[in-house]
């Protein structure tokens, strides 16, 4: 080695010293043995913990919670309605998002039993729009009966489901794009009306990879076939969904957009960082990805920390036994415990621990800056 510089020798000598290190982390002892019993299937092997660590029950949010992406059922009867009011009151959800589809008289027809009940000060709601068939003069005639949902006391569109991108067909047979110019009439309506556009777009990009043994999200797109998005004869990938998501955004700067599920970029944090960083106008809510932030519980909630203005509760499926899961995810330190759907995650949580400041803003504070008429009696006292 004598006509090799002392920078290469030195270089060499590192990767030589470095190689057994490189194959041992490789090929560990034991590695690719075979069980000698029968293996359990991936539905019957089911570990229980043997971890002891401090334990803390949130069955109560700290705070009164605006639940953006709220499924409740159909608010037009009493006897709904106060069965959803007792399981708000217990969780400490302060005012609940009626996003299940309505519009026109289906809408109106819940507002009003709703004030006939007495609980107006409890919901609020967000109208449909109908995409079904777009085509030229579609936006004026969507916008026109926005307007009409807006006079009946809707405060804002959505939720617009993941159909828009993925079924969704004009009239003359494509796709209907996201970025389509024949909608900008729509999101500009929105914008001068002064509401939020809470968009669902695409599902979670594992749901549009090969289904094989090294995909994460197996198990559930082997139980649900309609969540599988993986074939390109019949939907778009996943990134071309958010390259349409992006432009439509783009091309409305004054509309307010909220993202569902956190974008579906809650595997990559920094990516939905840019995106906030790029567009001051983009919220998201947290609505069914818990189980991607609770296995990055310190950088989750330094995200959370920096962007603590841009981001929203939302539960999505209104299941009142799941919400604790949030709380807990959300107030405490807690280590290793539960999510509430195995087929979402084999992998377990950690708590977040977030400041007073940050579950303030998240729960309630940001949902009452955008969302206008917002009732603001549950929240009195608590600023």
């Amino acid at each position: 080695m004598h006509n090799v510089s002392a920078t290469t020798r030195v270089l060499l000598l590192l990767a030589v010293a470095a190689a057994p290190l490189a194959c041992d982390a490789q090929q560990r002892p034991g590695q690719g043995r075979q069980p000698t019993i029968p293996p359990p299937t991936i539905l019957e092997y089911k570990p229980q913990s043997t971890l002891i660590v401090p334990e803390h029950e949130v069955p109560r949010a700290r705070f009164p919670v605006v639940d953006l992406h709220g499924h409740p059922p159909t608010l037009n009867n009493r006897q709904t309605i106060e069965e959803v009011v007792a399981a708000m009151d217990a969780l400490n959800i302060g005012v609940m998002v009626q996003a299940r589809p309505s519009s026109g008289d289906r809408l109106r027809s819940q507002i009003e039993a709703v004030r006939e009940a007495g609980y107006e000060d409890r919901f609020v709601f967000f109208a449909s729009v109908d995409l079904s068939e777009v085509g030229p003069g579609a936006g004026e005639r969507i916008a026109a009966q926005l307007r009409e949902d807006v006079a009946a006391g809707a405060v804002g569109i959505g939720e617009i489901s993941k159909a828009f991108g993925l079924y969704y067909q004009k009239t003359d047979g494509s796709r209907l794009q996201l970025d389509d110019p024949e909608l900008d009439i729509v999101w500009e309506t929105a914008a001068e009306l002064g509401i939020p556009v809470f968009v669902h777009t695409a599902d979670p990009p594992e749901f549009f990879e090969p289904l094989d043994f090294t995909n994460e999200r197996w198990l559930e797109m082997a139980l649900f076939e309609r969540r599988r998005f993986n074939d390109p004869a019949q939907f778009p990938h996943f990134e071309v969904l958010m390259e349409e998501r992006d432009r439509m955004i783009a091309r409305n700067p004054g509309t307010t957009w909220v993202l569902a599920h956190m974008g579906w970029h809650t595997a990559d944090l920094a990516r939905l960082g840019e995106i906030f960083d790029a567009h001051p106008n983009v919220y998201a809510e947290v609505g069914a990805v818990l189980y991607d932030l609770g296995r990055q519980p310190r950088f989750a909630s330094q995200f959370f920390d920096r962007y603590q203005d841009r981001i929203l509760f939302g539960k999505d499926s209104f299941q009142p036994d799941e919400y604790p899961y949030y709380w807990r995810v959300f107030e405490t330190a807690d280590e290793y415990f539960d999510y509430y759907r195995d087929y979402h995650a084999f992998w377990k949580l950690y708590g977040m621990d977030l400041p007073e400041d940050v579950l303030r803003a998240v729960y309630f504070e940001n949902a009452l800056r955008i969302i206008p008429d917002m009732p603001a009696g549950p929240f009195e006292g608590v600023r």
